[in-house]
């Protein structure tokens, strides 16, 4: 997925365009019962990522409510699955050498949001497995 940075004016010009899009398909759908393309809801998800919800939902004359579930099934729809299963890591004993008191302090982060914090006052914890066993999970 491509990220892109817009000024103020690209995004006021991105959420004119897609406003007009959507006054063109008023116009022209064959019945008012006409449910809104696809294409369109998209393009109105996409605006939420530079405005709020409810400026996007004045804007294209929709529902702020059913734009707040479409974005929600859309992001839902694009996250990994969540993992509810915990596997066991064994970390093997630490050599038996002199401590230090300074201790360590590690984060991790993996893409879908996943968090891992370890605080110890042993500096030389054998954390190799641990970190591998975090990072690889699905």
């Amino acid at each position: 997925m491509k990220t892109t940075t817009r000024t103020p004016a690209q995004a006021e010009h991105q959420l004119t365009r897609v406003a007009d899009r959507f006054d063109h398909w008023r116009q022209t759908r064959t019945t008012p019962a006409d449910p809104i393309p696809h294409d369109l809801w998209e393009q109105a998800i996409a605006l939420t990522t530079m405005f709020s919800i409810a400026r996007v939902a004045t804007r294209l004359q929709v529902s702020g409510e059913e734009l707040h579930q479409r974005c929600t099934a859309h992001h839902a729809a694009l996250a990994p699955p969540a993992s509810t299963a915990v596997g066991f890591v064994e970390v093997p004993a630490a050599p038996t050498w002199s401590l230090s008191t300074s201790g360590i302090e590690l984060e991790l982060s993996r893409p879908d949001g996943a968090r891992l914090r370890i605080a110890a006052q042993e500096p030389h914890l054998p954390l190799l497995a641990v970190v591998r066993a975090f990072l690889e999970m699905p």
